[in-house]
């Protein structure tokens, strides 16, 4: 019954470490953080910065408060943009900035 038990446990834990993690069926979103990684500003592939119900500049300046900001882009971001928002972040003082993508990768 130990061998049972034992075979087992190497089964799920080779089958959990072999989980994609950024499958379709699962929204990369979904994964629990801490409470300051809560709430995630986005960035439009048209420019539009939103942070909860916040948009533009506001949005900005309140994420950048906390010093800790989650950035969610697609990946047909241009990267100009995402240049200019992460130095208007800087200047409005976040400490650190995390980026999603969302999209599959291409090969």
């Amino acid at each position: 019954m130990i061998n049972v038990v034992f075979l087992l446990l190497i089964f799920f834990l080779l089958a959990a470490h072999f989980a994609d993690p950024g499958s379709a069926r699962r929204s990369q979103l979904a994964v629990d953080r801490p409470a300051e990684m809560q709430r995630v500003l986005i960035l439009a592939p048209s420019g539009m910065v939103t942070f909860g119900t916040l948009r533009g500049e506001e949005a900005i300046r309140s994420a950048a408060s906390g010093g800790l900001v989650r950035l969610q882009t697609g990946q047909e971001t241009q990267a100009a943009l995402l240049a200019r928002l992460l130095s208007r972040l800087a200047e409005a003082g976040a400490g650190r900035v995390d980026l999603v993508t969302i999209g599959e990768a291409k090969e």
